[in-house]
C-alpha cells in the first residue's frame, strides 16, 4: 500500500498536498484498493463553490460499493479533474498522481493540523 510522505490524510482515506496554498485533493491508494476496480465518478462540486472541510466533494462507485468523498479542508474550488467522468478507472491505477479529484484554494490552513501525516495513516489503516 502507498502512503506517500509528503501528504496529509484523513480517517475518511482523502489525502490533501499543499503547494503555494493549493490542496490537490484525491483518494488514497488504501480506499481505491477496498473499492476495487472504480467504474464511476460523480462531482457534487463545480469550479468556483465555496467548500467548507467535511463538505462532500463527489461519489466514487465500483463494482463493490459507492463512496462519498468530503473535504479534508475548506475553500473555493479552482478546478476539477473531470478526465475521470469519462475514465473513472485512473483513480485505481494512479491514486496519487493523475487521479486526483480537486483542487481548492485553501482558505484557512490550520486545519491541515486536524489531518494525519504518513505514518500515522498508515497505523490507522492497519488497525482496519
Amino acid at each position: 500500500m502507498l502512503i506517500p510522505e509528503d501528504l496529509k490524510y484523513q480517517k475518511t482515506d482523502e489525502w490533501v498536498k499543499i503547494v503555494d496554498g493549493i490542496a490537490t485533493i484525491g483518494i488514497t491508494d488504501f480506499a481505491q484498493d477496498s473499492l476495487s476496480d472504480v467504474v464511476f465518478v460523480e462531482f457534487d462540486v463545480d469550479v468556483d463553490d465555496e467548500v467548507s472541510a467535511g463538505d462532500s466533494m463527489a461519489t466514487v462507485e465500483s463494482v463493490k460499493a459507492a463512496a462519498e468523498v468530503v473535504f479534508p479542508v475548506s475553500g473555493k474550488v479552482i478546478e476539477i479533474n473531470q478526465t475521470l467522468v469519462d475514465s473513472p478507472e485512473v483513480l485505481n491505477d494512479s491514486p496519487y498522481e493523475d487521479g486526483w479529484l480537486v483542487k481548492v484554494q485553501v482558505s484557512d490552513e490550520t486545519e491541515l493540523d486536524n489531518l494525519m501525516d504518513a505514518p500515522a495513516y498508515d497505523a490507522y489503516c492497519q488497525e482496519r
